[in-house]
């Protein structure tokens, strides 16, 4: 497993196949190795949770951290992601121009709906990939 405390790190919902679609993305887009991945459901996530005094039962949110500096939830996440992995996915920050509660209530909805929206499926990362986890 690879250091952790200098990279980003992306919590997802471990049972959501939209989740699952979305770190799978960002896993493959990432070229310069700049994320690792938990879920929530985990016992990093679940302490993630709890240290915050976010909930640790619902799993409905993304979250993207940065160690020492800041976390992001929801769209503000979602947005941080594409800037940090460049290149054409900058262009996302057009996005900004919406407040940011609408574009949580777009997240929220999607959200509410993911179970709905994709199949459940166990991914199987590879062994480069498994480097890339936190508590596999």
């Amino acid at each position: 497993m690879e250091s952790w405390e200098k990279k980003h790190i992306v919590f997802f919902d471990g049972d959501c196949g939209v989740c699952n679609f979305w770190f799978q993305w960002i896993l493959e887009r990432d070229r310069k190795d700049q994320f690792m991945f938990a879920s929530l459901q985990s016992e990093f996530g679940q302490q993630f949770l709890s240290e915050r005094g976010l909930n640790t039962q619902e799993f409905n949110t993304m979250y993207l951290w940065k160690p020492g500096r800041y976390y992001l939830i929801k769209s503000q996440a979602v947005l941080a992601i594409a800037n940090i992995l460049g290149g054409i996915y900058k262009l996302s920050a057009v996005g900004k121009i919406l407040p940011s509660f609408i574009r949580d209530k777009a997240y929220d909805m999607i959200s509410r709906n993911r179970m709905k929206l994709a199949n459940q499926k166990c991914y199987l990362p590879d062994q480069h990939q498994k480097k890339k986890f936190i508590q596999v």
